[in-house]
């Protein structure tokens, strides 16, 4: 485990680096630039980090925080504020321990997204995650609306060893629901995930849908812990956070999952949306095996992050 923990790491690392050259080095010429802590100080770390997709809120809480440490430890040189600066994005981004209990509890997973952010790769990565634990996992083929949802889902399933209700491409979504959890009932599953149609262009149809879905849910499985996932795509910045503020009003959502964060500069997205939203960042993927999708640790990101090529 620690293994892989270590892999991933390295991999984040690498798939930071487009994100590292567009946030640290600026920073880093700002710590050394500056010879006193001054308000010019503040506006171009400000800047950096709101240009480094951060966000305007998690960029305001992260100076305020440092503004207040710097004056409590009597600190006058810029380069002794990296730390600092460092420890607060780890405090903006922590998720706490209670993230995962899906994971001991009978649970339903709905994970939803819009088309294309790799929504039904990760329901299926995150299958193969579960199953690892030993956990009896029933995949529910709800995206009925896109062709080769079912099919791809079917050969994830079979990948992680999980049996798979649906698939038929125009099938009543909450019909596929209601049949996938009599099956987990049957079968005496752990979780139950349920991949969605993500179609936020008709955010009306999308409402009714998952609305119908968790009438289903209540009426049928109300002993089941809840938990609503959104998948987003970490290269398209502030974009994906558009997304995730939209999808939350259609959705009580309890996490995100960010895809596709190897090779992209705005990977301070991550930061964005959890400090923004107040949903917790659960799980991060950084490639296409399905080791590649990791729980979030802030700390091991923000380390990732700042990490020297140096240093590895």
């Amino acid at each position: 485990m620690a293994e892989e923990k270590m892999g991933f790491f390295k991999r984040l690392v690498t798939g930071l680096t487009k994100t590292r050259n567009n946030i640290v080095s600026s920073m880093d010429s700002i710590f050394h630039g500056f010879t006193k802590i001054d308000e010019e100080f503040y506006e171009e770390l400000e800047e950096v980090l709101i240009m480094g997709d951060l966000g305007v809120k998690a960029t305001y809480a992260i100076l305020d925080d440092l503004r207040k440490k710097v004056r409590e430890n009597h600190i006058k040189e810029p380069i002794e504020c990296k730390q600092l600066l460092i420890d607060s994005i780890k405090e903006q981004m922590y998720v706490g321990e209670t993230a995962y209990e899906f994971e001991d509890k009978k649970s339903v997973v709905l994970v939803i997204g819009v088309n294309g952010v790799g929504k039904t790769t990760t329901i299926g990565k995150l299958a193969g995650k579960l199953r690892d634990q030993n956990k009896k996992v029933v995949l529910a083929a709800a995206d009925t609306f896109r062709a080769a949802a079912g099919e791809q889902l079917r050969e994830w399933a079979n990948r992680a060893n999980a049996d798979l209700i649906g698939g038929q491409e125009g099938a009543d979504p909450a019909a596929i629901v209601y049949d996938a959890v009599a099956a987990a009932k049957s079968r005496n599953a752990d979780v139950l995930l349920c991949d969605t149609a993500g179609r936020l262009h008709n955010k009306k149809n999308l409402m009714e849908e998952l609305k119908k879905i968790n009438r289903v849910l209540e009426r049928e499985y109300p002993e089941a812990y809840r938990e609503t996932l959104v998948v987003l795509d970490g290269t398209t910045g502030q974009n994906a956070l558009a997304q995730a503020k939209e999808f939350s009003e259609v959705a009580d959502i309890t996490g995100i999952i960010l895809t596709k964060m190897d090779g992209t500069a705005k990977g301070g997205i991550a930061v964005a949306i959890q400090a923004e939203l107040g949903i917790p960042v659960k799980y991060i993927g950084v490639g296409e095996s399905i080791d590649d999708l990791q729980k979030f640790d802030s700390e091991q990101f923000v380390n990732a992050l700042f990490t020297t090529e140096e240093a590895e």
